[in-house]
């Protein structure tokens, strides 16, 4: 099956209103998201048998073939009843074959974001000379080309014995649609970029272009289930008291209101002054590129008065860490010194949202709609809790400022600005080390703590200059609101944090695969890593948000000519 553009989940029936995300508007603006973010709809039975709120899809690809005799046939479920459902073609003998029909497992690709089923009848005429063959002209209705001659990667014309092979490029046919449920030519086709034939579940088909980001204060703090949260949440119920043209419509329409919501006319009132003044961010605003900053100033900052119920909650243990590290014979002393802060996030909601998707690995990004023209975008709402810490910036710039790391992090930045890519960072020896260090620390957790580490994620806080950054949050958010169980904030705690970044520091320091591993000149995509592979460094895709790139150890451990980040913390412990 294939999933159309989010332009057909609209026919489902669903209230958009009603999947709509509030409080997310810093969201939005750091993320430069003009349209709403609405959850997907959710099928729902109805009384009368009907349903309402699906995602639909469309089944593709529409040829088949058959697994005994490697025949192709094109949609054969039309107009077959039930039982019918084997091969329609005749064995040599001429009795009938009746083979089982799967679907083909390959598809037509375009980096401008089309697809489209494989014209196997112009790859089987593709050299034709002869003049009976170049004649000969497709049917959709009955099974003639064949499939499976040379380990399957040759069609053959039953009727005119043309055949051809499966390139892995070619022309994107002008006769074909853009996409199976859109049943338009293409547009615009560039001359030199050809398609890609490539199978069904080849991950380049389609790559999912997701932005996400923290909900932090002042949205984070929303008091849910107060009259002017419920008021602000129900743009009908605005717009009902607006339409009031004379005082007195506009006092039987809040009345109206306050009766709906249970509460007095002057709560009512009381909600439409503070929606008056800018609730609930009253003139702050966030803009596109702020985000890691702004997220990482609330992850730093203590928040006064804080609620449970809320959808940001952190406990600060940075003094119980500086205690400790002031202690006498404290294990771990050189770990305990380079770390400044430490921040349990009791508390944390992540939005995620699909924002468009690549095809074949290019840089062209089609929106979620196709067209770009959709006033809503699909997002999750996940909910979790983490472990925040930073580096010290006076040990950190002390090690950085040493130029064979800015030499080794020149090859990564050289490198990086000659790839396919979307991601921004900045590269430099403060990223890769707080990139690798998140990960080896993922392992640790995956080791000691017993999270898989495929259920963790990192969010990497790295900036040089004047308003430097250096934090690390690892975190898990999943769809349920009630978030998992806590026991990864309970890591934040400074006995345990310490045994895990001392066991991760230690885990840096050699590889089963050393030296092999550390004297990496580049592997991985584009040569992005050096010294990092799955035995050390490496982490399952959902876990890193830069795709298992840019990763390095020696920044970490050091080695000849290279300072390890723990040598900046003076003797050994």
């Amino acid at each position: 099956m294939v999933v159309p553009d989010i332009r057909d989940w609209d026919k489902s029936g669903d209230d958009l209103l009603k999947r709509q995300i509030r409080y997310v508007d810093q969201v939005r603006n750091a993320l430069g998201i003009d349209q709403v973010l609405c959850t997907p709809p959710i099928a729902q039975r109805l009384d009368n048998g009907g349903m309402r709120g699906w995602i639909p899809v469309r089944r593709f690809p529409l040829w088949t073939r058959c697994l005994q005799c490697g025949l192709l046939h094109r949609a054969p479920w039309r107009g077959r009843q039930d039982d019918d459902d084997g091969c329609q073609g005749q064995d040599p003998e001429g009795r009938p074959c009746g083979g089982r029909l799967e679907q083909a497992p390959w598809v037509l690709i375009h980096q401008q974001g089309y697809l489209a089923d494989v014209p196997w009848h112009l790859l089987a005429h593709a050299d034709a000379r002869n003049p009976n063959r170049s004649r000969c002209r497709p049917d959709g209705q009955r099974p003639y080309l064949k499939l499976g001659e040379q380990g399957g990667r040759e069609v053959v014309c039953t009727r005119c014995n043309s055949r051809g092979g499966l390139p892995q490029r070619l022309p994107f046919p002008s006769t074909t649609w853009q996409q199976p449920w859109i049943h338009e030519p293409p547009v615009d086709l560039p001359d030199d970029e050809p398609a890609w034939l490539l199978e069904l579940n080849d991950v380049r088909v389609h790559t999912p272009v997701n932005r996400t980001a923290l909900v932090i204060p002042p949205e984070s703090r929303i008091r849910r289930g107060t009259v002017v949260d419920r008021l602000y949440s129900n743009s009908r119920n605005q717009q009902r008291i607006r339409n009031g043209r004379t005082s007195f419509a506009r006092k039987t329409a809040i009345k109206h209101v306050s009766s709906d919501y249970n509460c007095t006319v002057e709560e009512i009132e009381d909600a439409l002054k503070e929606i008056g003044r800018g609730y609930p961010l009253y003139g702050r605003t966030v803009t596109q590129g702020d985000l890691m900053a702004s997220e990482y100033k609330a992850l730093t900052e203590e928040i006064p008065d804080l609620k449970e119920d809320e959808d940001f909650v952190t406990a600060h243990h940075t003094s119980a860490w500086k205690a400790l590290a002031a202690s006498s014979g404290a294990a771990g002393a050189r770990a305990l010194t380079v770390v400044h802060r430490l921040v349990a996030v009791h508390k944390l909601k992540e939005i995620m949202v699909l924002t468009g998707f690549r095809r074949a690995g290019g840089e062209h990004i089609t929106p979620p709609d196709i067209t770009g023209e959709c006033s809503w975008l699909p997002a999750l709402e996940l909910h979790g809790e983490g472990v925040f810490f930073t580096l010290d910036e006076t040990f950190l710039r002390r090690w950085e400022c040493n130029a064979a790391l800015s030499e080794r992090a020149a090859a990564f930045v050289e490198r990086y600005h000659h790839r396919d890519s979307y991601m921004e960072v900045e590269v430099s020896p403060r990223f890769l080390l707080c990139h690798t260090l998140a990960h080896v620390l993922i392992r640790r957790i995956e080791a000691e703590a017993g999270y898989p580490a495929a259920s963790l994620k990192e969010r990497i806080y790295c900036k040089t200059g004047k308003e430097a950054m250096a934090g690390v949050l690892i975190y898990v958010a999943v769809a349920d609101e009630e978030g998992s169980l806590g026991g990864l904030m309970e890591l934040a705690r400074p006995e345990r944090f310490l045994r895990l970044l001392t066991g991760a520091f230690e885990a840096a320091d050699w590889c089963s695969l050393d030296p092999v591993c550390s004297e990496q000149e580049g592997h991985g995509p584009d040569l992005l890593n050096r010294a990092a592979c799955h035995a050390c460094a490496l982490l399952p895709e959902t876990s890193c948000q830069y795709g298992n790139v840019l990763l390095d150890r020696i920044f970490i451990k050091g080695a000849a000519g290279l300072p390890g980040f723990l040598d900046c913390a003076g003797a050994p412990d």
